[in-house]
């Protein structure tokens, strides 16, 4: 096991991280945001955290608690600039975003190290895997909660039917600005963890390939569940190497893959087991119901047979009671 851990150490780093980068983008998906402004947060996470470190000798906590404060604020003002639009207005919007950061990063001079990058980000304390572990299943155990109870119904009636929603009373525009500022913090923390193990970023790892990634995960892993996530992110973080034969053929096999997805998936692969699991339940309710109604049948038949049998003997008493009478 120890053997398995230390030779895949990056691509179970990049599974937590990349984790966190298709979150940021789900949980706007989920309501009824079409954006992609999670995947701008996550290159502003790295280039911020190793600003701050290598720039302003922050530590690791203190640089990442920076930087997801700054895009939960720059997440929340974005919401009010982009408030009006929907739909694929929104969503070319939020890739200008993402393409202004990359821009920033080509041409920050000194602060961002131009189209070199940043490397050399080492910090105190070393942030490890049970760390990105621990900060991962915190934000899955959130994600689980807002998607059950009334804060899960609330979040697919602004999705399915924002008009109805504010009619039941729920402000949806309130929502909406929560998304933003929830990717932005979990974008950020996402691309802090990465440059904190990675120690290294540079403009080709951010920018339109991250929006790639994220939403090839959350299309073939599901986009309505995190565990469609985690799906999406342990196949297309660890496929790579599954690939590696292949060669230069992979994004023809990433092609293939997501449109069979977006084709016979529309759920993504948590839809199809969900949909076999109701369809298997429903036949097993519908059998129980079969069985309890024959069982009633045959009750029932029971029950009139004895009625015919008690009338039948009732009939026999009367007939054999009716001459003594006249005797007497």
């Amino acid at each position: 096991m120890s053997d398995f851990y230390f030779s895949n150490i990056v691509l179970i780093q990049s599974t937590f991280t990349v984790l966190l980068l298709a979150l940021s983008i789900q949980i706007q998906f989920r309501m009824g945001v079409f954006s992609f402004a999670g995947a701008a947060f996550y290159g502003m996470g790295s280039y911020g955290t190793a600003i701050f470190v290598l720039h302003y000798g922050f530590d690791a906590i203190s640089a990442t608690a920076a930087i997801v404060a700054i895009c939960a604020v720059t997440g929340y003002l974005l919401s009010l600039i982009l408030q009006r639009l929907t739909g694929l207005y929104l969503a070319m919007a939020t890739v200008a975003f993402v393409m202004i950061v990359t821009v920033v990063a080509h041409n920050g001079g000194e602060l961002t190290g131009g189209s070199v990058g940043l490397f050399g980000v080492l910090t105190t304390p070393e942030i490890s895997v049970p760390h990105l572990a621990v900060v991962c299943a915190v934000v899955v155990a959130a994600m689980i909660f807002s998607e059950r109870g009334s804060m899960g119904r609330r979040i697919e009636a602004v999705r399915e039917d924002p008009e109805l929603a504010s009619a039941m009373g729920v402000n949806v525009a309130r929502y909406r600005r929560m998304s933003f500022v929830i990717s932005g913090v979990l974008g950020a923390l996402g691309g802090a963890l990465n440059i904190l193990m990675m120690t290294a970023i540079a403009p080709e790892n951010i920018g339109f390939p991250l929006i790639v990634l994220a939403l090839t995960i959350i299309i073939v892993g599901g986009s309505r569940s995190w565990l469609g996530v985690l799906i999406g992110a342990l196949i297309f973080t660890w496929l790579p190497v599954m690939l590696e034969q292949v060669g230069t053929y992979q994004s023809i096999v990433y092609g293939i893959i997501v449109a069979i997805a977006a084709i016979f998936m529309p759920g993504g692969i948590t839809g199809v087991v969900t949909d076999l699991y109701r369809r298997r339940t429903a036949r097993r309710d519908s059998a129980a119901l079969e069985d309890e109604a024959e069982a009633e049948r045959r009750a029932d038949a029971a029950d009139d047979e004895a009625a015919a049998e008690l009338g039948a003997e009732l009939a026999g008493t009367g007939a054999h009671s009716a001459p003594t009478g006249e005797s007497r």
